[in-house]
């Protein structure tokens, strides 16, 4: 079963048709909508980026039987030819902050991946895609420029919630790729001010088109 969990990037888009359900998991209830695919809303009731119950996502991924999962994100780009409107496949995270895990009272590390065939098959659907490194920010303010220009020496694109889900994924034992939507430049990139939401969430609703045919093609190829 397909799984796909998205958050501000699919804002605008059209989803196939999917019935509403609530799943109950060790980590809390959560809202997931089923159908050919099972699709999981990140920001459910407007939940800020560092209070996203990830546990509770990816578990009811796991009881769903989702067996191959595709996560959907806004980021900015901390380099210029990472501009608004690219889109990257990462082919690697970074998060050095707290990381959720599903191992608080036992002894297991889980090596992190993401999976290179899901990866590849993301590259086919999207020739124009361009690979890179995901840096995960605590958030919920943006980075200063000192912190961008840091963190753009070892990584490319910046968000705040994919690593966490790629880290519970991996530990689940699903395999997981993610595609990332470019809606702005980093804080000091190309000399741009510090991100407006409000900026982000309007280019996030005029890529609505593109972002829903891409899914379409998602799922077309891996439900």
């Amino acid at each position: 079963m397909l799984g796909i969990i998205g958050g501000t990037a699919l804002l605008a888009a059209k989803l196939p048709p999917l019935e509403k359900k609530t799943v109950a998991t060790p980590f809390g209830k959560t809202d997931v909508y089923t159908g050919k695919f099972i699709f999981i809303p990140r920001h459910q009731n407007n939940t800020p980026p560092h209070n996203v119950n990830h546990k509770a996502h990816l578990a009811a991924c796991k009881i769903l039987g989702v067996d191959r999962l595709i996560l959907i994100g806004s980021t900015g780009g901390m380099k210029e030819p990472y501009r608004p409107g690219t889109i990257v496949i990462p082919d690697d995270y970074s998060c050095p902050w707290d990381i959720p895990t599903l191992h608080d009272n036992d002894i297991r590390h889980v090596p992190p991946a993401v999976d290179a065939r899901l990866r590849q098959t993301l590259q086919e659907l999207v020739p124009d895609a361009v690979s890179g490194t995901y840096l995960q920010a605590h958030g919920p303010r943006f980075e200063t420029r000192a912190e961008i220009a840091s963190f753009a020496e070892h990584t490319d694109i910046v968000g705040m919630t994919i690593a966490s889900e790629l880290t519970l994924a991996n530990e689940l034992g699903i395999p997981v790729a993610a595609l990332c939507t470019v809606d702005n430049y980093a804080n000091g990139v190309g000399g741009a001010d510090a991100p407006d939401y409000n900026e982000i969430i309007a280019v996030a609703k005029q890529n609505g088109d593109r972002i829903s045919r891409l899914v379409t093609e998602i799922v077309e190829n891996l439900a």
